[in-house]
């Protein structure tokens, strides 16, 4: 396999990756929400977007010299795909969007856990007050009786 195949192979190869990890089901959301608001991953963010640019750029660029070196016969340039350069033209930005959609799923699903436990919570502490409240209230008729029959 050449240098440019090998290369374009490793970048997919590294995103199906990175996508089968984000959907392991071991690892909680609240887990990989700490993950994701880490320094070491937002400092990947913050360069994601060019070192994405660049690594398209050099794959468009290694395959562009492998397709020039020795085109199929009858394909001319562009070869099977048909004008798009190479497979890399329709894949990598869907590939991309998936994994930033996985990114943001999972974090919402963090939040969203978080946010239900809490509501859960609060929904257990008014409970026992109400309940508290039913038994006060039933201890005072029992002390001191209503009193009926309008006056």
């Amino acid at each position: 396999m050449s240098l440019q195949w090998t290369a374009v192979a490793t970048f997919l190869y590294a995103e199906v990756f990175l996508v089968l990890l984000l959907c392991v089901p071991f690892v909680s959301a609240a887990r990989w929400q700490k993950i994701f608001k880490s320094r070491l991953v937002g400092l990947a963010v913050a360069y994601g977007n060019t070192v994405f640019v660049v690594l398209i750029v050099i794959l468009v660029l290694l395959l562009f010299g492998g397709c020039c070196r020795r085109p199929p016969p009858g394909r001319g340039l562009w070869g099977v795909w048909g004008g798009l350069g190479g497979p890399q033209g329709p894949a990598h930005p869907p590939s991309r969007s998936l994994l930033r959609r996985l990114v943001t799923l999972i974090s919402q699903q963090a939040v969203l856990g978080a946010s239900s436990e809490a509501f859960r919570k609060q929904a257990e502490s008014a409970s026992q007050a109400a309940h508290r409240y039913m038994e006060d209230n039933d201890a005072l008729r029992k002390v001191r009786p209503v009193e009926g029959g309008g006056g």
